[in-house]
């Protein structure tokens, strides 16, 4: 009689390392994040560290998640899909409008951007400062400031910008801000409709590709457009 067939030694995933997985593969792979850079970092970075204690529950679940202050933490679909359409390279010189938990930010990091980070509310950037020291993460300066007011002021020229809340249209003065082959992604509209979209600058030409509809809440300070045209 042969003898009866090895099986071999998986190890076992403990129980927040199983919804992690289960995050990757049953919610952010199936939303067409393929790259395997992309899911690399959401394997390595602990989602778990940057959502609020009474939310943990949440850490792994296709949902936002509340921060407090009228802000959450996107879905991770969205920030799976936010990472693989900026494409970032180490040296790349990042701007995010909106630091919330500090995980995108974390995220960008771990891709190998510097990331530069404006934060309205004072708490929400203190959190993601610790939460970010806890976690060991480099190349990430928070700054304790309106995100579109820096935006409009600013003088500096970027490889991507991110904007963690909605905004109703893109002004042309924030896309002069990218350099050539700088990316640009923000969610634009007004609900329920709005649309993520990758804004790209080349040979000073701006175009833009539409990546998928969603939801989020806007930008404090957003610009709005005027409700007259005369």
């Amino acid at each position: 009689m042969p003898p009866a067939a090895l099986t071999p030694d998986v190890p076992k995933r403990s129980p927040i390392e199983q919804a992690r997985f289960n995050m990757i593969e049953q919610q952010i792979r199936p939303w067409d994040v393929l790259d395997t850079r992309v899911l690399d970092l959401l394997a390595a970075v602990p989602r778990e560290c940057y959502v609020p204690i009474r939310y943990q529950k949440l850490a792994f679940v296709d949902t936002e998640v509340p921060l407090g202050f009228d802000q959450s933490m996107w879905p991770p679909r969205v920030e799976g899909r936010c990472l693989q359409a900026l494409q970032l390279e180490p040296g790349d010189q990042a701007l995010e409008i909106g630091s919330g938990s500090g995980y995108l930010a974390a995220l960008m990091a771990g891709a190998g951007a510097t990331v530069t980070s404006y934060e309205i509310h004072g708490e929400l950037a203190r959190r993601a400062r610790n939460a970010m020291a806890n976690n060991g993460v480099e190349g990430v300066e928070i700054h304790k400031a309106c995100g579109i007011a820096a935006l409009d002021a600013a003088a500096d020229h970027w490889d991507a910008i991110v904007l963690t809340g909605s905004v109703p249209f893109i002004p042309d003065r924030w896309l002069e801000q990218l350099k050539d082959g700088g990316r640009l992604f923000a969610v634009v509209g007004e609900g329920p409709a709005m649309h993520a979209r990758l804004y790209t600058r080349k040979a000073g030409v701006v175009t833009h590709a539409h990546l998928f509809e969603t939801s989020i809440p806007a930008l404090d300070n957003a610009p709005h457009r005027n409700a007259f045209v005369f």
